[in-house]
């Protein structure tokens, strides 16, 4: 779907920018962001994402094993082109206790406490993102900038590189989001604007309200009175759109799945939520198998007995290995393993509890040395080191693993990616078998993740396993099978699922908001 020629509007020299900033989080930017960089490739546009500062645990890993945040490598996608880390140059991941590991260009430059971050790196952050955009500038069309949280929050300010600074330096268009969802949108867009300086109120062109339900014909009369009172016409009402399938990177979502009903399905998945969850949209396809019902749980009380328990990653493995312990899942999940012969899973951090124990012996997740032992559910041992493992990667399913059935034990291709500064070694191998063979770099085969011979217990660092279509069926079918269901075929794509997805947002916008006025603050007339 990628776009070969550029159709920059005449005379330009580098590509058009677009800001999208919102009236507060979750308001709904990265999903209008990545429907408009969809709507201007389907256009015919070489279109970019760019965000200069993200602040989420759920990540990406470009094509070179660089880090970004996972919103700006979706919004790739959506525009038919590989990521890269001029897209997202500053990545901050939240660690505990008001510290965050800062990821620049892709790679981790230290751990810095909030304030620290504020005094020490954003001063000198200005040449850094500038130098990213005007590269993704060179090499595009339109380039659809992100905004973070508000512009109109007053303590930030100063050493904003992420609003309407950085408007300013690129001399970006604006166009606030709202959400009416959440009640007040009205005072919402009137006080954002009152808070801004008049050169960054000039700044923004046009509103988009989100997430409404109902008649858009009772809402007129508020919008005429809100284009009245503040000079900015509003592009758009977009409808709330259910379930949406585009990659979340803000534990946010969380909620909303919380809410969806999980009743009447055959196979039970509880993943759970610790405080720290990284990487969730792991488990996103799972949730798209219509037997199968997904739950985040945060308590032992949710927990039940499931088919399969998952534990997920995280950003403070030994941190989130004690919140378990506090909660009482210990002791729930041998209880589950025991009394409905529960499956238990682990990915990446949770792959790590899984162990006999962890060491960090250089304060890599914490402000001093500690070590834990672990869940004992695999016998391995993971130490954090200094250097941190960003790579994708390919490989298969490792026949003398007996995690499927003789009947679908067959060579499965797997790919993914691998973001951890733990390694694992396995200390007893006549305990465990291998879970994967993986391509590396240097062209040597190695074994990846480790698992019980009967396939019970398991655990990967490999991100986006549950996306491989085949080692999803078939692990699917196993467990169907197990509870004497039939095992089914093929039940659907995940990459065509999610350009599908793409498309349908994109419809919806551009049904939606008036895309030639879109265009025209652009200054592409159409």
């Amino acid at each position: 779907m990628q776009n070969t020629e550029s159709n920059k509007p005449e005379g330009s020299k580098q590509a058009t920018v677009l800001m999208m900033q919102g009236t507060a989080s979750d308001v709904g930017k990265s999903v209008i962001t990545t429907a408009l960089c969809r709507i201007f490739t389907q256009d015919g546009y070489l279109t970019a994402p760019y965000k200069s500062q993200n602040m989420a645990l759920n990540s990406y890993v470009t094509q070179d094993g660089k880090e970004i945040g996972r919103a700006q490598g979706v919004q790739a996608e959506a525009c038919g082109i590989q990521a890269t880390t001029d897209m997202n140059p500053i990545l901050i991941k939240p660690i505990k206790d008001m510290h965050s590991q800062i990821v620049v260009h892709g790679s981790p430059l230290q751990t810095m406490s909030a304030s620290d971050y504020r005094s020490l790196f954003l001063t000198k952050a200005k040449d850094m993102v500038m130098d990213a955009l005007g590269r993704l500038r060179e090499q595009y069309d339109i380039v659809v900038m992100e905004g973070a949280g508000s512009p109109a929050e007053i303590n930030l300010k100063n050493n904003d590189i992420v609003n309407m600074n950085l408007a300013g330096w690129a001399d970006a268009p604006v166009i606030l989001i709202a959400d009416i969802d959440r009640g007040g949108v009205f005072a919402f867009i009137v006080g954002t604007l009152e808070l801004l300086e008049p050169h960054e109120r000039d700044r923004v062109k046009g509103f988009i309200i989100n997430k409404f339900r109902g008649d858009v014909s009772l809402l007129e009369p508020g919008l005429e009175w809100l284009t009245e009172r503040t000079g900015i016409p509003v592009l758009g009402v977009l409808p709330f759109i259910e379930e949406i399938k585009i990659e979340a990177e803000d534990s946010v979502a969380l909620e909303a799945l919380r809410m969806l009903n999980n009743d009447n399905h055959d196979i039970d998945i509880a993943v759970i939520q610790y405080p720290r969850i990284s990487n969730f949209t792991d488990f996103d396809p799972l949730r798209e198998e219509q037997d199968v019902a997904l739950r985040y749980v945060r308590t032992v009380d949710e927990l039940g007995h499931p088919d399969v328990i998952i534990l997920p990653g995280t950003k403070d493995t030994i941190g989130d290995l004690e919140y378990l312990r506090n909660q009482g899942f210990e002791e729930a999940i041998e209880r589950a393993i025991q009394m409905n012969a529960t499956q238990i899973v682990g990915i990446c951090g949770g792959y790590q509890m899984l162990g006999e124990e962890l060491h960090d012996p250089y304060a890599v997740e914490a402000g001093e040395p500690r070590s834990a032992e672990g869940l004992s559910y695999l016998p391995v041992s993971t130490t954090f080191l200094k250097e941190k493992t960003t790579v994708r990667v390919k490989g298969s399913l490792a026949p003398e693993h007996a995690l499927f059935m003789e009947a679908y034990s067959r060579a499965i291709a797997v790919e993914g990616y691998e973001i951890h500064m733990g390694e694992t070694v396995c200390m007893e191998r006549g305990q465990a078998v291998p879970l994967f063979h993986l391509q590396r770099l240097n062209g040597q085969v190695e074994s990846e993740g480790w698992g019980t011979p009967d396939g019970s217990k398991w655990g990967t660092y490999l991100h986006g396993i549950f996306h491989n279509d085949s080692f999803r069926g078939a692990w699917l079918n196993r467990l169907r099978v197990d509870k004497g269901l039939s095992p089914v075929g093929r039940t659907f794509s995940t990459s065509a699922r999610k350009e599908q997805e793409f498309d349908r947002v994109a419809d919806i916008v551009r049904s939606h908001v008036d895309m030639k006025a879109v265009y025209s603050i652009m200054g592409i007339h159409k």
